[in-house]
């Protein structure tokens, strides 16, 4: 049975909040103390746990704590959460950018990483002689860096750029550089962080397919850190969720992604209605339910046919109106609608007093995977708005039977009109 080249053990990192450095000289002192004597630290003994949305009741707080789980040669791990829930810590512990408080990590392999943008290089240095001291940071020969060289400047796209300081270089371009350099240098692993999201759609994309490249034809090791749940679906085998600071969840990425998003369907937080931006006063909405979810984000399977919505409120008048849903890529520009009201002069009349209105859309045989953001209005079509909730959610589209693999946002050289799915009345 082959060793895995990372393992995390009973991994922990503590912070001192207000604090630069390790705190006061006594506290230095007392961890000496109990050091030279073969005492555990004291103050692991105290602290909170990393929950950024309660007030702090204690200076010491746990970042990573009880962190053990192991990463497998070739592996591609998707570390997901909130904000605040302690990925970046863990990669940053992972790449020796700083070290756990408690519990160790063994690392079989060379680390090539991408955490913040502009990390690892020096400024005052060009952009070739950063690529070559990267390398050597890594142990690489001179003449492996040279050979990788022409395809490091391609992928980055900076080749106009190459000899000038990278403090002239956009972040965007810093990026792109910094990612060329650590995909391309044959690192046995390869941990990035969010810091893909400052490139162009252009460039994410060639960066998720390298990525690709990396783990399943060169056998590498990939640790990615992403808030886009499509990339870590379509790159990820393995998922780990992190909730203030442990590990929530650890197994295959469609089941770990399943218990994220469903952790974040809390109906008492009506996280759709949160996104309302306006509504007619003599109206009230008390939950809005999209795809089986009150969250603002979901998962639009590949055999899925239609997408149900359900709007619960009450009016203080008789109401006439039209449910209008609109399509849009991740660049906003819309493509889909539903608007009955609009296209069929379809409207409904609810009288005064508690109402639920439920439609279910058919959704067009060519959706495609990727990433689709949803309006939602409720109007009397040419009289008046009732309601206006704007990227109300996110659906992520694991792709139709017609459409499977071309992206979502294709320009199909027109506006697609949704109808009522078979059995809306």
């Amino acid at each position: 049975m082959s060793r895995p080249v990372i393992e995390f053990e009973n991994v922990g990192k503590q912070y001192i909040l207000g604090t630069i450095g390790t705190g006061t000289l006594s506290q230095d002192l007392n961890r000496w103390w109990a050091r030279i004597r073969g005492k555990e630290d004291p103050y692991l003994k105290i602290g909170e746990t990393n929950d950024r949305t309660q007030k702090a009741n204690s200076r010491f707080v746990w970042a990573l704590r009880d962190i053990n789980f192991k990463v497998e040669q070739g592996d591609v791990v998707g570390i997901i959460g909130k904000n605040g829930a302690g990925k970046s810590t863990l990669l940053k512990i992972l790449s020796r950018v700083t070290s756990p408080t408690i519990g160790r990590i063994r690392i079989k392999g060379r680390i090539a990483s991408l955490l913040e943008v502009g990390t690892g290089f020096h400024p005052e240095m060009t952009g070739r002689e950063n690529i070559f001291m990267n390398g050597s940071i890594m142990g690489m020969t001179r003449s492996e860096i040279k050979s990788k060289f022409d395809e490091i400047v391609d992928f980055a796209g900076v080749a106009k750029y190459v000899d000038t300081p990278v403090k002239r270089y956009s972040s965007g371009m810093m990026v792109r550089l910094g990612f060329a350099i650590a995909a391309h240098l044959e690192p046995e692993i390869l941990v990035v962080d969010e810091v893909l999201a400052v490139g162009d759609a252009e460039f994410q994309k060639k960066a998720i397919g390298k990525m690709k490249d990396v783990s399943k034809g060169e056998g590498r090791t990939v640790l990615f850190v992403s808030h886009n749940m499509a990339a870590i679906r379509s790159l990820c085998t393995t998922g780990v969720l992190l909730k203030n600071g442990t590990i929530d969840y650890l197994g295959n990425i469609k089941e770990t992604l399943d218990c994220y998003l469903k952790k974040n369907e809390d109906k008492k937080d009506h996280s759709i209605i949160s996104s309302i931006k306006w509504i007619k006063n003599t109206l009230h909405i008390t939950a809005i339910e999209i795809n089986g979810t009150y969250a603002a984000s979901s998962v639009v399977k590949s055999s899925q046919t239609k997408l149900d919505i359900t709007i619960e409120g009450e009016t203080e008048e008789d109401m006439t109106y039209d449910v209008m849903v609109t399509f849009k890529n991740k660049d906003g520009m819309p493509y889909a609608t539903y608007a009955k009201g609009h296209y069929m002069g379809d409207t409904k009349l609810i009288h005064k007093g508690t109402f639920t209105i439920k439609r279910s859309i058919a959704l067009p045989t060519i959706l495609s995977r990727g990433l689709v953001y949803v309006d939602l209005y409720l109007h009397h079509p040419m009289m008046e708005m009732l309601l206006e909730a704007p990227n109300c959610c996110q659906l992520e589209i694991e792709g139709g039977q017609m459409g499977f693999g071309r992206p979502i946002n294709q320009d199909t050289g027109g506006f697609m009109g949704l109808l009522d799915y078979p059995s809306n009345s």
